[in-house]
């Protein structure tokens, strides 16, 4: 019997139950022996202490088990928004998901952002309505907000027996099955005209997984994480209907790394999801001389070793050192960019011993490797900055540093994530053997405007008698250098924020040579006296140019009720919104509106009581502008200067 393999996510709202859905799968697969518990700390996937401790999900997790010939590795993610960025990072690599609703609360917030994901990424979909045993559940309101609030076809593949009680039970019922899938099949509903017979339990089932593979329809499944009820048709929905990991394994290795962690040795382990290919132990997948020292893939629930993984597999892999997140190996597939908004906010963290200035600095790089979308910075005059997405992720942040890296650290004031962008045109120059210059070398940087969003652009235009190749060895590798010099310079401008949106061209290079003419004499420089150098030029072309400070936008769509229309648009009159479109649909109402990030924030907090908590906010990064009002860059505690 050939074995498929399944890579699926389970997502969901915080609380609608997932990690505890992710609990009984194991358990019913045979992989765990009693099923754990997300208030007493016990379940599989949340291993972290912080994580039992709080009782959400921070960091995703993977497991594995058995579903006839269908071995299917797990992936849960967290439900908290401020975790965004481990989900956004997840979905690109999945076969199939689980959107996990509450019969209870119904679709919330995270749910419509979540399938709005999925649908964009066209990711076949199951929904599974959990804790229909629990008071004041409701399976037939929630499948019908699924239709109404997701805008997506179901299919209802169960029907609850006595909800709201601890005996709920779900039983199958697919008498709407044939209705559904002939609304999306023409040739299907022709058939079922002219003989309905003709539609067996079989046929029905095969169109049903066809449907739901490219996206059509979603079937929907109820029962209850914490009795079981109704896992059993979900687990036979997972093999029947969500199409298995297809790839090449004779093709050219393709993989990304989509998690990072260190080992018990501190070592660097890296997750990766193989597409096409083969990968083994030795192997050099990055292009460098890193090669794999160990391979290990879940069997059962255990990470066991292995020689190889093959294309559809997911395993960790030790000895590369240098892979972050994201990253790709071998000729991997182009992946879409983000799904979810950037952070746009931005903290100091200090160390609450000075002496622990060296440390707080390692564990947070640590941090970054693991969360590509959390930057980490150095401020030569504030200290050292992380980018966030909401305020329990600083409070997770800060218990990770004590906990893992015994390191005490406080967060100084919250403020929204600004650049700078330069002005104009700046140069300067620093050469060799004068008084203003301690280095032993000749840098020259010139400074000017990019197009908006371009980032930053280093040209080195040096010609190879200007460069210390005997340090370089290649003019390639100098070139190389003064990009990460320059980039490295431009973490902290005038005003204290990153610089972007620009060129920077290195005007002159020289080096010193101990028998060369007197303006070229001295020491033979060393690779530290350009890379020391360069942030003293660059902070004079800065000067010589100056910069604007420029704030992010957050292009915000709002469903909220139709009731609620005057409330909303009032408060994003009174938070400078430019409101571009308002669509009515039913009793609901989408609002499209463009305003500052640190606006988009205090809208977030204003929408529940304007809209009864029904509204649902969904924000994306729309560029920058200049600050207009340096007021309203204060979020939490105070603005940066």
């Amino acid at each position: 019997m050939s074995l498929r393999t399944l890579n699926l996510g389970i997502l969901a709202h915080v609380d609608a139950g997932k990690t505890s859905l992710t609990e009984r799968l194991l358990y019913a697969a045979g992989v765990i022996d009693a099923v754990g518990s997300v208030d007493s700390g016990t379940t599989q996937t949340d291993s972290l202490a912080l994580e039992r401790e709080r009782g959400i999900t921070i960091r995703s997790a993977v497991a594995s088990l058995r579903i006839g010939d269908t071995a299917v590795n797990i992936i849960d993610t967290p439900g908290h928004p401020d975790f965004i960025a481990e989900v956004d990072r997840v979905l690109g690599v999945l076969d199939g998901a689980v959107l996990v609703v509450s019969a209870v609360e119904g679709v919330q917030p995270q749910t419509r952002l979540l399938m709005r994901a999925l649908r964009r990424l066209a990711v076949p979909t199951l929904i599974f309505i959990n804790k229909i045993d629990r008071g004041g559940a409701d399976a037939e309101r929630t499948l019908a907000e699924l239709t109404r609030r997701l805008g997506v076809a179901t299919a209802p593949m169960t029907r609850v027996d006595r909800p709201g009680e601890r005996a709920a039970r779900a039983r199958p019922d697919t008498r709407t099955l044939a209705d559904v899938l002939t609304r999306e099949n023409e040739a299907l509903l022709a058939e079922y005209v002219a003989d309905e017979s003709s539609l067996t339990a079989r046929r029905l089932r095969a169109e049903l997984a066809a449907q739901t593979a490219r996206c059509a329809v979603h079937p929907v499944f109820a029962g209850s994480a914490m009795t079981g009820a109704g896992v059993d048709a979900l687990m036979a929905g997972l093999a029947d209907l969500l199409p298995a990991a297809a790839g090449d394994p004779a093709a050219a290795a393709n993989g990304r790394i989509f998690k990072i962690e260190r080992g018990a040795a501190g070592e660097k382990v890296a997750y990766v999801r193989l597409f096409d290919g083969t990968l083994h132990v030795r192997d050099h997948p990055t292009g460098g001389r890193d090669r794999i020292t160990a391979l290990h893939m879940l069997e059962r629930g255990t990470w066991t070793p292995c020689d190889s993984v093959t294309a559809g597999g997911i395993a960790t892999l030790r000895g590369l050192a240098a892979v972050r997140v994201g990253d790709a190996l071998g000729a991997a597939r182009t992946l879409p960019g983000h799904h979810f908004a950037p952070p746009m906010l931005e903290a100091l963290v200090v160390p609450a011993s000075p002496g622990d200035g060296a440390r707080l600095r390692s564990a947070l790089a640590q941090l970054a490797e693991q969360d590509p979308l959390i930057g980490v910075r150095a401020d030569a005059n504030l200290g050292t900055a992380v980018s966030l997405y909401g305020e329990v992720q600083k409070e997770v942040i800060r218990a990770t540093l004590l906990a893992e890296f015994g390191v005490e650290a406080d967060f100084h004031e919250t403020t929204t994530l600004c650049v700078e962008r330069p002005a104009g045109v700046g140069e300067a120059v620093e050469r060799l053997n004068t008084p203003s210059n301690p280095y032993q070398a000749t840098i020259g940087l010139r400074i000017e405007p990019g197009p908006p969003e371009s980032g930053v652009e280093v040209r080195v235009p040096v010609d190879y008698r200007y460069a210390p190749l005997y340090v370089y060895r290649t003019l390639d590798v100098f070139k190389e250098s003064m990009g990460e010099y320059v980039r490295d310079a431009l973490y902290a401008g005038p005003h204290g924020w990153p610089v972007t949106d620009c060129v920077v061209t290195m005007t002159e290079s020289r080096y010193s040579v101990v028998d060369g003419p007197p303006s070229l004499r001295g020491p033979a420089s060393t690779a530290a006296d350009f890379r020391k150098l360069t942030p003293q030029v660059m902070a004079q072309a800065l000067a010589a140019c100056g910069t604007v400070v420029c704030e992010p936008l957050a292009r915000v769509t709002l469903d909220i009720p139709a009731w609620s229309l005057g409330p909303v648009l009032s408060a994003l009159s009174r938070l400078q919104s430019t409101v571009a479109e308002q669509v009515a649909r039913g009793d609901e109402m989408t609002v499209v509106a463009t305003l500052t990030a640190a606006y988009a924030q205090r809208l977030h907090r204003l929408l529940p009581e304007a809209t009864g908590g029904e509204g649902v906010l969904e924000s994306a990064f729309a560029g920058y502008r200049p600050v207009r009002d340096a007021s309203t860059l204060r979020w939490v505690e105070g603005s940066r200067s």
